[in-house]
């Protein structure tokens, strides 16, 4: 028996797929990364119970960066 080949549009298909799970997932771990900075910022500062809120400033910056480098670290792996 021969196995049928998938139609041309089919595969282009199903690659713009896969390619649009791949990046919306690195969307949304950037999001997770981030809000658990912000979080266990706001969190720490009312533990503290500081004026400033120097800790929500200071996990929100780094939860950016992180969420940057973990991006890019899994665009360049998908290469």
């Amino acid at each position: 028996m021969k196995k049928k080949s998938q139609p041309k549009d089919q595969k282009k298909n199903l690659s713009s797929l896969s390619s649009y799970a791949k990046y919306s997932s690195i969307a949304f771990q950037m999001i997770a990364i981030i809000l658990l900075g912000v979080f266990g910022g706001i969190k720490l500062d009312q533990v503290i119970k500081m004026e400033f809120p120097l800790f929500t400033v200071l996990f929100t910056i780094l939860a950016v960066i992180f969420s940057i480098y973990y991006a890019i670290k899994d665009l360049i792996r998908m290469k």
